[in-house]
């Protein structure tokens, strides 16, 4: 059985869908995401070098593994077009055992074909 514990949700806001899309695909293929959901549009309000701004951006759900959080951080940099870019992980307390089984096999693949190279 599999701990919601080792599985965790990343937001990260993007430019545009486009931005967003490359990114879901480029984690998706790396198998360092299970799923990601593109949601349309979102007004972000935030304070950026001293001044308020108020933008459009994609924001992506990102279902991964905690253990995979350091790789999807440093790929998403390397990635995207933000100096500072939104990557922030959520944990759960608990959640549907069929689908962390699915989620955590989904990634832990890329771990077990790896060391097999």
């Amino acid at each position: 059985m599999r701990s919601a514990r080792a599985a965790a949700l990343v937001l990260i806001t993007c430019s545009n869908e486009e931005q967003g899309a490359s990114i879901a695909r480029t984690l998706l293929d790396e198998r360092l995401a299970a799923c990601v959901n593109i949601v349309g549009q979102v007004r972000s309000i935030y304070r950026w070098q001293g001044k308020i701004e108020d933008d459009r951006e994609t924001l992506l759900l990102v279902k991964t593994g905690r253990a995979l959080l350091p790789k999807v951080e440093r790929r998403v940099r390397e990635l995207h077009t933000y100096d500072v870019p939104e990557i922030m992980a959520l944990s759960f307390d608990s959640g549907s055992q069929r689908y962390l089984e699915w989620l955590l096999g989904a990634v832990s693949q890329s771990r077990r074909k790896s060391t097999k190279s």
